[in-house]
């Protein structure tokens, strides 16, 4: 067996390693493998060559072990412990061993998996507080970052468009594929244009010595809130590649707001970098943003297309990636200008109105993607079948206050990830609230989108007879009862703080044909949506 093989073997093993551990868990991207084994991590550089990265020999991969140790330890001390080498001695491989290294890995202190950021913005579970707790951490850290005369010219324009340039060069080969040839050529022109209509800002950057030695990979996957600690955790900086880590914070801090956007939080992610620009006394960041945003999705953009291409990795794996390159080449045409303004439909009213109906029905006439909240409130809250029935009082089980916030953050989130793909989409949902309508408000300002609230109507003795005869179909999702409809009536805010042009009454006591006829007529521009990564 090669030693290769026997030191994967060994990393895999829980009795090689020096503390207890139960189980371990391999996970690898296009650079590393990284070994999670009991309350630590480990992670191993794999022998590739990319051009901005070079990995080849031993000794290299000890040398960007040992800056990452360095390096991370400048945000998050206490995570990064050791390099310890993998070694071969008297013929066995050992994990801190005294013979031969044949690896070196870097040894860090596992992160509490429940505050990895992803996991909590899958779970809709980011906001203003957890924001704030980021930018506390980061805005002194930027503040005190290196900023000598060898960081300098990493702002320099030659730097910028060698940046910028190289990301097209090395996605050349997968257009027509990952990325369309439009979308491609227009992100080019709208890259170059910009670098060279703003040369004076980008000096005056230079001379407000905002080029700084910063992170480099600032984006959720990056980042861990500890709640038992009160602390956030900013790791996995740019070790391999000085050019990627030094720069402009307004590129890093568009990073993290860009990520925020693909995962359909642009209201949270301006809330960002209006609250990193205030606290840092850095107004100019907000002209930037756009431009840098457009970077750092085709940064994530072309690693997709790196992951989808690479050897040894898994199908499915293969697939997410090529989706994923998709959607950021999608979001940095987006920025870039190249795609319109998509709309937000929203159907609201008390139950038994006809809102799912009539929604539902006109989102399949035009191809749209369609939200229903019943459907997110028990598949993505709950976590139940959309057919267990629940019924509970007016307020209380899985249609509580704080239930029923979680179910339209949820909606909030899925239309802003097809919103910032430019992407038309139609939500379904009572809004009843006041509060819940201006967000969306706020939703369709940030991602740059025309809203449109539809209120269903209907006569209430035939609300009557809706919701009674859909209590007796068992495969109904729907819980809503007559009595349900009577305490949603005594709550329903009026419609007087929307905008009248951008409201239509619907009367629903009409057949299909003839509402989705009257719903043409009001929105005659409406066109079949392309949905990306379906």
């Amino acid at each position: 067996m090669s030693k290769k093989l026997s030191w994967m073997k060994i990393m895999l093993d829980p009795a090689s390693y020096p503390h207890p551990v139960d189980d371990v868990l391999m996970v690898q991207t296009h650079i590393s493998w990284v070994f999670l084994a009991g309350d630590r991590v480990y992670k191993l550089k794999k022998p590739v060559d990319f051009g901005f990265l070079n990995f080849t020999t031993l000794e290299k991969r000890r040398h960007f072990c040992l800056e990452e140790l360095r390096l991370n330890r400048r945000l998050c001390p206490e995570i990064y412990l050791d390099v310890w080498p993998v070694t071969f001695d008297d013929g066995q491989i050992k994990i801190n061993g005294t013979g031969e290294p044949v690896e070196w890995a870097v040894v860090m202190r596992r992160m509490p998996e429940e505050g990895m950021m992803v996991r909590l913005l899958s779970e809709n579970m980011v906001g203003n507080a957890e924001i704030d707790a980021v930018v506390n951490r980061l805005a002194p850290f930027y503040k005190n970052a290196a900023a000598g005369q060898e960081i300098k010219k990493f702002g320099t324009i030659d730097i910028i468009r060698q940046n910028t340039e190289e990301n097209f060069d090395q996605t050349v080969s997968f257009v027509g594929n990952l990325i369309e040839e439009a979308a491609y050529s227009h992100i080019c022109n709208y890259t170059r244009s910009f670098i060279n209509s703003n040369k004076p800002l980008f000096l005056s950057r230079i001379e407000q010595g905002l080029i700084k030695e910063g992170h480099g990979d600032l984006y959720s996957a990056n980042i861990c809130f500890d709640k038992t600690n009160n602390a956030v955790y900013i790791f996995d900086c740019i070790e391999f590649n000085e050019r990627f880590r030094c720069g402009d914070i307004a590129s890093d801090v568009a990073f993290l707001a860009m990520d925020l956007d693909y995962h359909g939080l642009p209201t949270l992610s301006n809330y960002f970098v209006r609250s990193f620009s205030d606290q840092i006394g850095d107004a100019q960041l907000l002209e930037l943003k756009d431009f840098y945003k457009c970077y750092r999705a085709y940064v994530r953009g072309k690693i997709g297309c790196f992951t989808w291409a690479s050897d040894g990795i898994d199908s499915k794996i293969k697939e997410k990636a090529r989706r994923q390159a998709s959607k950021y080449f999608r979001l940095s045409l987006n920025y870039a200008g190249g795609i319109g303004v998509p709309d937000l439909y929203v159907f609201f009213g008390l139950s038994g109105t006809g809102k799912s109906t009539v929604a539902s029905a006109w989102a399949k006439n035009h191809q749209l993607p369609f939200y229903n909240s019943d459907r997110v409130r028990k598949e993505s809250v709950a976590k139940i079948s959309t057919e267990e029935r629940h019924w509970e009082p007016f307020g209380e089980g899985i249609y509580s206050r704080q239930q029923t916030l979680r179910t339209y953050r949820a909606l909030a989130c899925l239309a802003g990830r097809h919103l910032m793909q430019g992407e038309t989409v139609i939500l379904d949902a009572t809004y009843r609230d006041r509060e819940e309508r201006l967000r969306l408000l706020e939703l369709a300002k940030e991602a740059r989108a025309s809203i449109h609230f539809i209120l269903c109507t209907c006569p209430e003795q035939e609300i009557k007879e809706r919701l009674t005869h859909r209590a007796r179909i068992e495969t109904q999702v729907s819980d809503g009862r007559w009595e349900i409809y009577l305490k949603q009536k005594e709550v329903f805010a009026p419609t007087d703080n929307l905008d009248q042009d951008h409201l239509m009454v619907l009367s629903t006591d009409r057949s299909i044909p003839e509402l989705l006829h009257e719903l043409d007529k009001k929105f005659p521009n409406q066109k079949r949506s392309i949905i990306s990564g379906r």
